[in-house]
């Protein structure tokens, strides 16, 4: 026999198939997405960090209650990807299959496409990406979960603009009169679709809970206490916090996101070293600029940052060069500097997009015979490339020999993104990269010895 219920009452039945109990943040939320099935809400914002549980209940769990309430309806969900958005739809189909009996939920036929439900009672369901083929339908209910899937999407002003137009643009003209709205999202980005939206005119309702208490907590709890201590406690995020770095553990846990006019490195907290640990793997990284100083203007430098990796995976940037110079004093540049490091120290070079960069990477990988180098285009924004650099400095886990280019070194990762000069900056989010996934344990290097 048909019977209704709440969400609470719904979300409690089918998770105790599995022997879980919403916590308390999820209560909180669960009362939230309540209002917006009795129509009290009609904009919600779920703002909260990963591993929360918030899809859970937002995009698996609420989609299937709003049925029992509204039969005759339709529910579009979103997300980055139309992959991710299919997972939700197939979850929310077995929730349906599995305990819908109860509260009249059933499936019309035996339709079996990822992302599209048809319910006996009239209600559809239906998936897809962001800027994906949404044309045609309409919806009561829209879910957009994580609409955005990285960093270099987050930094991207296109992808941004792009994101904030199918919103405007496409997604909005589906809603049906009355129809409401669920973003769902952890932030990344000031200028995010979040963002945008809280600084827009519609009326949104939002759920902030970071991941580390803030004043005025959503749920009473203290300044610095954890979202979740059954899943993660205060001691993990801290911890995690220090591996990510500020700029990472502020948007995407505490969501907060910085202006990215804010400076990304933490020099204060750097690590000065008078002489290296013992090494497993050095790489030196290059940034490269063929434009010679002609004694006008303020051309580009060409810049190459050592990178050495313990065995406990820490970094320590040992050495530094930079010229300006044309295309063949770098080359010399180069091979000289290769000498000098020796074939211990492997070489990353970016590579130019277009024929001319592939000529440059193959004409300087000639030049370096008898040495390991490596080469790959440069993806992503600036920024984006010198989190984890960032994060490793802040953290201790990336110290810096003291030498004559120290102070000019952490200089310019001070003043970055807003310095002259970034030549330093790439080059060693290079290095770093590369020396993280090139590792060579049995090549053990003590750079004392080496002079280095």
């Amino acid at each position: 026999m048909e019977r209704r219920t709440d969400f609470l009452t719904f979300a409690c039945a089918v998770l105790s198939a599995r022997a879980e109990v919403p916590a308390r943040h999820h209560r909180l939320l669960i009362d939230h997405l309540q209002k917006v099935a009795d129509g009290t809400t009609d904009r919600l914002m779920v703002l909260m960090p990963p591993g929360a549980a918030k899809s859970t209940y937002g995009s698996v769990l609420f989609p299937a209650f709003w049925f029992t309430a509204h039969p005759v309806s339709d529910v579009i969900m979103a997300c980055h990807t139309a992959s991710l958005a299919e997972h939700f739809g197939r979850t929310t189909r077995k929730v349906i299959t599995e305990h819908g009996k109860p509260y009249g939920l059933a499936l019309s036929g035996d339709g079996r496409a990822a992302g599209r439900l048809a319910l006996q009672g009239g209600g559809n369901y239906f998936a897809a990406g962001v800027r994906g083929p949404i044309t045609g339908r309409r919806a009561d209910l829209v879910v957009i979960d994580d609409p955005i899937k990285s960093w270099a999407e987050a930094d991207s002003r296109v992808a941004r603009d792009a994101l904030d137009q199918w919103y405007r643009a496409e997604l909005i003209s589906r809603l049906k009169p009355r129809g409401r709205i669920v973003l769902i999202l952890t932030r990344w980005h000031a200028d995010d679709l979040a963002g945008r939206l809280m600084a827009g005119t519609e009326n949104w309702t939002v759920l902030r809970l970071p991941a580390l208490a803030e004043a005025d907590d959503a749920l009473g709890r203290a300044e610095g206490d954890a979202l979740w201590p059954e899943w993660e406690d205060r001691v993990a995020l801290q911890r995690r916090r220090a591996a990510v770095g500020e700029r990472a553990f502020a948007a995407l846990y505490q969501q907060a996101p910085q202006s990215a006019s804010q400076k990304l490195f933490s020099v204060d907290a750097a690590v000065v070293l008078d002489a290296p640990p013992p090494l497993v793997a050095q790489i030196r990284g290059w940034d490269l600029a063929a434009t010679p100083d002609g004694g006008r203007g303020d051309p580009d430098w060409t810049a190459g940052v050592k990178v050495g990796m313990t065995a406990g995976g820490d970094f320590v940037v040992l050495d530094v060069v930079r010229v300006r110079a044309g295309p063949a004093d770098v080359e010399r540049v180069l091979l000289n500097t290769a000498r000098q490091d020796g074939a211990a120290t492997q070489i990353s070079l970016p590579q130019d997009p277009g024929q001319a960069g592939i000529w440059q990477v193959q004409s300087l990988t000639r030049a370096l015979a008898g040495f390991p180098v490596i080469s790959s285009p440069e993806t992503g924004a600036k920024f984006t490339r010198a989190q984890p650099a960032a994060a490793a400095l802040q953290s201790g886990r990336l110290r810096v020999l003291r030498a004559a280019w120290t102070d000019q070194f952490l200089a310019e990762l001070r003043a970055f993104p807003d310095g002259d000069k970034d030549d330093q900056v790439d080059a060693l989010a290079r290095a770093l990269a590369g020396v993280s996934v090139t590792p060579t344990p049995t090549r053990r290097v003590n750079l004392q010895m080496m002079g280095r």
